[in-house]
């Protein structure tokens, strides 16, 4: 849906995703984007950004969106409140056996053929992803080559899994055949890869437990997002859902309003008219 009616009045909660919704394709948010939701905080509104980054790269979420009073991370895996002095103050904390992980691989497996796997560990103080390097992963630095079985002996805040054969649509619709909701969340956040969290875990659940802290009612959540892992999160706010124009069709199809590609600081421009 393009160009409908603003709801009247100014949403109590602006929520966004990070990569390719503000984040550049080379890493950098604009000027006019960080000036954007200067105005958001001015006008006394919190600001929540939501992503699938680990928490391992917390630091980076903060540089890329400093005025952010909390994030979701891990694809909902973990809240954490920014807005008191010192650490960052866990709100919530999701994860899951890695034996769990390797029997949803297994599965699967047995269906495309083999997967080339990354993992989220729990605690990375070094910032690597466990797995198998892989030139489809386009952050080859942060990963650090490890047996597969050793980077799924304890418990893991997600993985990633990669086919040669299947692109991450085809590899999700075949993936969720085979497992279920109630066994694990299954999404693709662009990377190439579909990606096992949690049961349970989605953008809208670590959403809701910021919303829920602060009191903030779903019908008074702005949201921003490009992917399909965005979609939980457009399904649970509603004062207006918006799509950057290069989102997936998935997030196109559900959003109330495409607006402007992140290159061309798609979600400053609808923030400047809505709180300039």
């Amino acid at each position: 849906m393009t160009s409908e009616a603003r709801r009247p009045g100014s949403p109590k909660l602006v929520a966004t995703d990070l990569d390719g919704t503000i984040v550049r394709d080379d890493g950098s948010v604009s000027d006019r984007t960080r000036a954007a939701f200067d105005l958001v905080k001015a006008a006394g509104v919190p600001i929540v950004g939501v992503t699938g980054r680990g928490p391992r790269i917390l630091d980076l979420c903060r540089r890329d969106l400093p005025e952010a009073d909390y994030f979701v991370l891990g694809q909902g895996a973990l809240a954490v409140d920014l807005t008191t002095p010192g650490p960052p103050r866990e709100l919530s904390a999701a994860t899951m056996e890695g034996a769990l992980v390797s029997e949803i691989l297994l599965r699967l497996e047995g269906v495309v053929g083999p997967l080339s796997v990354l993992v989220e560990p729990v605690d990375s103080i070094d910032a690597f992803l466990l797995g198998d390097p892989n030139p489809a992963w386009r952050f080859a630095d942060l990963v650090r080559p490890t047996a597969r079985e050793d980077a799924l002996a304890g418990t893991v805040i997600k993985a990633f899994a990669h086919s040669e054969r299947y692109d991450a649509d085809e590899l999700l619709t075949i993936a969720r055949t085979l497992i279920g909701p109630e066994i694990a969340e299954l999404t693709q956040a662009g990377l190439g890869y579909v990606e096992i969290c949690p049961r349970g875990v989605t953008k809208a659940s670590g959403l809701a437990v910021v919303a829920t802290h602060i009191g903030v009612d779903p019908s008074d959540i702005l949201v921003f997002g490009d992917m399909p892992n965005d979609l939980p999160m457009f399904a649970y706010a509603g004062w207006r859902r918006l799509a950057v124009a290069s989102a997936h069709a998935d997030l196109r199809a559900v959003a109330d309003e495409v607006i402007g590609e992140c290159a061309d600081d798609g979600v400053a421009v609808y923030l400047e008219n809505l709180f300039g």
